[in-house]
């Protein structure tokens, strides 16, 4: 039995899997995000709530491990930040414990259950309040010892113009350090700064969509802008990897006409040119991250019982 944990800055949920068919949510908690003793005893009481004793503990979580150092970059929540967090909580609680980033477990979870089945090599990719991703090729999560591979959405890469006609658009600066990253225009938060830059108007994300299915000319323009910049970078991510598939998780996967003109931009692009959609709203809705936490822990414990 695995238990599996996905950890975010407010909540902690959790779930049971016993295998890739039968993994159980068992509910939530609130995150200590600045104690780390508090943090340890909640993951100790999702521990003693299934009355049984687990093989490991997987854990998904908004950070990065570093694959060479083990420690754990993860800004939203201090107490586990720079932290050797699995040798840590491995000391305290006495189980195996592993840790992914929640993209790569968005990842996993869409390869083996979702909308990546039957495609060797799965980008899932995270549009939702910024931009996220990760990469499994014949199964394996390309970040299982940690590491920063699929994500796509940081680097100095935005075009300079974009649209058509075309409009020149600055180098936004990028919570990374860096100016010009895919992450200041494509997850919701951005398409409000890109709405923002273009028209000098200040709408929700959701708003802005409404006002695009409506014909409403200003964010007609947003949307068809934003296409353009989000769709190159993707389409090279996906020339890079080989990815026959790009199943999307996040709050705009919920808006399929916007997945749709991506899915489009995104196919005129690629070397490879496919004649079904690609760009394709994710089909685990129900926490991909604790599936895919779960899903690694499964395949660890399997290789410790082949040796």
């Amino acid at each position: 039995m695995i238990i599996s944990l996905d950890i975010g800055g407010s909540a902690i949920k959790g779930g049971i899997a016993r295998s890739e068919t039968d993994i159980v949510p068992m509910g939530r908690r609130p995150t200590p995000k600045d104690d780390f003793a508090a943090f340890t005893e909640t993951i100790r009481s999702f521990i003693a709530e299934t009355g049984e004793t687990p093989s490991c503990l997987a854990f998904s979580i908004a950070g990065v491990v570093d694959p060479d150092t083990q420690r754990l970059t993860c800004a939203n929540i201090p107490c586990v930040h720079d932290r050797s967090l699995a040798a840590d909580l491995e000391a305290e609680l006495g189980f195996p414990v592993l840790i992914a980033n929640d993209a790569d477990c968005f990842a996993m979870a869409e390869a083996e259950l979702g909308a990546g089945r039957g495609h060797r090599i799965v980008f899932g990719a995270i549009l939702g309040t910024g931009v996220g991703g990760g990469l499994v090729s014949d199964g394996r999560l390309v970040n299982a010892s940690g590491g920063f591979a699929g994500e796509w959405g940081h680097g100095p890469i935005l075009a300079c113009e974009a649209g058509n006609p075309p409009v020149k658009i600055p180098a936004l600066p990028c919570g990374c350090g860096q100016k010009g990253c895919v992450d200041t225009v494509g997850g919701a938060r951005g398409l409000e700064r890109l709405h923002k830059t273009l028209h000098d108007l200040d709408f929700p994300s959701e708003e802005i969509i409404a006002q695009w299915q409506r014909g409403e000319e200003k964010a007609t323009s947003t949307i068809d802008i934003y296409t353009d910049l989000v769709a190159s970078p993707l389409a090279l991510t996906v020339n890079i990897t080989g990815a026959t598939i790009v199943p999307v998780g996040g709050g705009l996967s919920n808006v399929e006409p916007l997945l749709a003109e991506l899915d489009r931009a995104v196919r005129s692009r690629t070397l490879r040119r496919f004649d079904r959609p690609l760009i394709v709203r994710s089909e685990c809705r129900l926490e991909p991250g604790l599936i895919g936490a779960a899903l690694l822990g499964l395949k660890a414990e399997a290789v410790l019982r082949a040796f």
